[in-house]
């Protein structure tokens, strides 16, 4: 039975309008001059304030951890103006050229998130024998040279839809650099949850922080810092390695680990972490970076250690012939060619540095594997985690920098 619907006037006239509305639309386009548009919108000022491409900043202070073998490099913006806001356990990227190398290394920050608003952040660097960066940073960082950084980046940071009001840190080395801007969070109000830190080291004298981390601990009631020596024993400190029944001996529960520290203690922890019986959502670790002992890694393919491969580098119109070791991240030799290749977390993590792979073979360890499933499926890989087998011909994308 067919229904009859009356359309009144404004009905019809209402229809024809929608009708001719693209028309309409196109002829206003068209009827508009061809002038830049200068609106200023503040929605996208805020975005770019929140979330820049690219911070521009100077050293203003160099403080030296004697016994520790780290400085801190405090930084200010080069405008004066605030900095980009951040949750207290996230890092930075900082953008470096040593020689003829245009290098990228994330630093936890470890300032207060309060501290960028006054234009003010800060990062702290520790010796890494045979380091590349670490050692230019400490060896020629000095007041007054301009850094260049990324905005914050990261998400090991304390959430409250998904972490109970307990974290218990783990931090070993100069992994407490985020656990000590979130100590100071808490400290100034701009975080409330109770945070135990179970901070390791060799001896007294390598501490990193002691006496910020005590003096935190002391006027703050929901910080609580433990010591913990593997090569001395003290009074007052526990003596060993960090685990399962020292966690267990400090932590309220429900609780949230969180973990921060060198390759060996991740490995460590890996066994002590699952006597716990956490929900993995209560497991957060830094970033791992890569392994540097890749040929010894479960599934990597025996043949390519020791080989050397060519790899064809293409960028935008450009075209790069370099050479990779196995044992070496493709990242890394794209940037000792002098390269200028996007990178941020150098774990596999954030995908900054997602390339398209159009020949050859690779090998990606499997906790640094985080590919989407498409990328596997297409042959999209992260560079910074990502070792190659065999000769190959990559995609690689350019990244803007700042002149």
């Amino acid at each position: 039975m067919a229904i009859k619907v009356k359309v009144g006037l404004i009905g019809a006239l209402d229809m024809l309008k929608f009708k001719n509305m693209a028309k309409v639309r196109e002829n206003v386009i068209q009827a508009a001059p061809a002038n830049e548009i200068t609106a200023d919108y503040a929605i996208n000022n805020h975005a770019k304030a929140l979330h820049p491409d690219f911070q521009e900043l100077v050293i203003d202070k160099v403080i030296e951890h004697e016994g520790a073998g780290a400085k801190t490099f405090l930084m200010r913006s080069k405008d004066g103006g605030p900095l980009a806001y951040f949750r207290a356990g996230q890092y930075l990227s900082l953008k470096l050229a040593i020689g003829g190398s245009s290098v990228s290394r994330p630093y936890s920050i470890s300032s207060a998130p309060k501290d960028a608003l006054k234009g003010v952040v800060s990062v702290t660097v520790r010796s890494n024998p045979g380091g590349f960066a670490a050692g230019y940073m400490l060896d020629e960082f000095k007041e007054g040279d301009a850094v260049l950084s990324s905005g914050p980046q990261g998400n090991f940071y304390y959430e409250p839809l998904r972490d109970p009001e307990h974290i218990v840190a783990l931090a070993g080395g100069s992994g407490i650099t985020p656990f000590l801007s979130m100590a100071q969070a808490i400290a100034d109000g701009t975080e409330d949850f109770d945070l135990t830190i179970l901070f390791g080291s060799r001896t007294r004298e390598n501490i990193l922080f002691k006496e910020e981390l005590d003096e935190l601990a002391a006027k703050c009631s929901k910080i609580h810092v433990v010591h913990v020596l593997s090569d001395e024993k003290a009074d007052g400190f526990e003596n060993g390695f960090i685990t399962a029944d020292l966690i267990r001996k400090y932590a309220k529960a429900p609780y949230s680990v969180f973990v921060c520290g060198p390759e060996a203690m991740y490995k460590f922890l890996v066994g002590e972490l699952d006597k716990l019986g956490l929900p993995k959502k209560n497991i957060r670790c830094e970033m791992l970076g890569v392994t540097k002992k890749i040929a010894e890694h479960d599934g990597f393919p025996v043949e390519a250690k020791g080989k050397t491969f060519a790899i064809k580098v293409r960028q935008g119109a450009a075209e790069y012939d370099i050479k990779a070791s196995a044992e070496e991240p493709i990242l890394v030799a794209v940037e000792r060619a002098g390269i200028t290749a996007p990178s941020r977390c150098r774990s596999g993590e954030c995908g900054w540095c997602r390339s398209k792979v159009l020949s050859g073979t690779y090998f990606a360890p499997a906790e640094n594997e985080n590919r989407r499933w498409a990328d596997v499926r297409w042959d999209y890989i992260h560079p910074c985690a990502t070792f190659p087998t065999s000769d190959m011909v990559i995609e690689v994308p350019a990244e803007y920098v700042p002149k």
